[in-house]
């Protein structure tokens, strides 16, 4: 009987289950989202929201899996970083079932997760990773026994971004779908502040400007909500291509990730993959179902620290809401 992993997601809006195998084949995700009514994400309601379902989502993934719980073998859960109320719901999880099935327990750095569902759904050994997603803009490579950090943003997280701006323009959560459709509509460009600093990234200006062409005099008149989309779109891009394109001169690897839930936007996947090809390196993104927060990234970056040197005891698995992935060994790729 292979071994099994049961994955628990909970950092921000997400709680998902995700259930697999220890050579990577998922036989169950399933995800429930917090979707705000108004404004952005409350932390006390995400909580409550997880709470009521939590056990809900679990048994959906063990009926889609066709499994007992009792065949599970280990828990992994997000440990770090997010949003603490949040994680501590995961947390609390885990425990609760590795205690109560007297199996192993792994928490697990979910910028981490991202990177490692991507290496294994799309069998890229050794890239230059963009991770973009509603609470995280990261250019990260493995060098020198961690995941260093090559480049990140100094404010908004670009998912966030973009979200932000969608519900300035009144659109319903989440934006980011919403903004790429507009933008394929136009290719008026309007000049917006592009803010790079070094290998860093800094969009809080880029948001700033953007929100105030929606109150300007000229919106209506000289140009339109799509126009407004596509020149967001164009700059923040344009940002993280410049900066994934030094880190991929900087590192020479011949291989390029984009991965996290701003990856399946298409503008942005044909930039980074043009410049992939003009370094000679392969380009690939994450699957659209493993793109978003998910419970089977978590559980294959259990299964992977696992495997390398066991579990966790209940005493490590507090939760590091802050905690960089710069900091954490990674002992599988030593």
């Amino acid at each position: 009987m292979k071994k099994l992993c049961l994955g628990i997601e909970s950092t921000a809006h997400t709680f998902s289950i995700g259930i697999l195998d220890f050579q990577g084949n998922v036989y169950s995700l399933i995800n429930d989202i917090f979707i705000p009514e108004e404004g952005g994400l409350h932390p006390a309601l995400v909580r409550e929201q997880h709470l009521d379902n939590f056990m809900q989502i679990i048994n959906k993934a063990l009926s889609e899996a066709k499994i007992s719980i009792h065949k599970i073998n280990l828990i992994a859960f997000s440990q770090s970083p997010g949003l603490g109320p949040v994680l501590k719901i995961g947390a609390w999880v885990a425990r609760m079932l590795s205690q109560v099935l007297k199996v192993p327990i792994v928490g697990v750095n979910h910028c981490i997760a991202h990177i490692e569902i991507g290496r294994l759904k799309c069998n890229i050994k050794d890239p230059l990773t963009l991770y973009v997603s509603g609470g995280n803009t990261i250019v990260s490579a493995f060098e020198s026994e961690r995941y260093q950090i090559f480049g990140e943003t100094l404010d908004l997280a670009i998912g966030n971004m973009i979200d932000s701006f969608a519900r300035d323009a009144g659109l319903q959560h989440p934006g980011g779908p919403k903004i790429e459709k507009l933008a394929i509509k136009s290719n008026n460009y309007i000049p917006l502040p592009y803010v790079v600093k070094g290998m860093d990234l800094s969009f809080s200006g880029l948001y700033t400007a953007a929100k105030y062409l929606l109150q300007s005099v000229d919106y209506g008149n000289k140009y339109n909500l799509n126009d407004v989309a596509y020149s967001l779109q164009e700059t923040a891009f344009g940002m993280l291509t410049e900066v994934t394109e030094r880190a991929l001169a900087h590192t020479e690897k011949k291989e390029v990730l984009l991965t996290g839930g701003v990856a399946a936007n298409q503008r942005l996947q044909s930039m980074i993959k043009s410049i992939s090809i003009e370094h000679d390196a392969r380009f690939d993104v994450v699957p659209l179902k493993f793109a978003g927060d998910n419970g089977a990234m978590i559980g294959w970056a259990g299964i992977l620290r696992y495997k390398a040197e066991g579990g966790h005891n209940i005493s490590e698995t507090m939760i590091k809401p802050k905690e960089r992935m710069d900091k954490i060994t990674v002992p599988w790729r030593s």
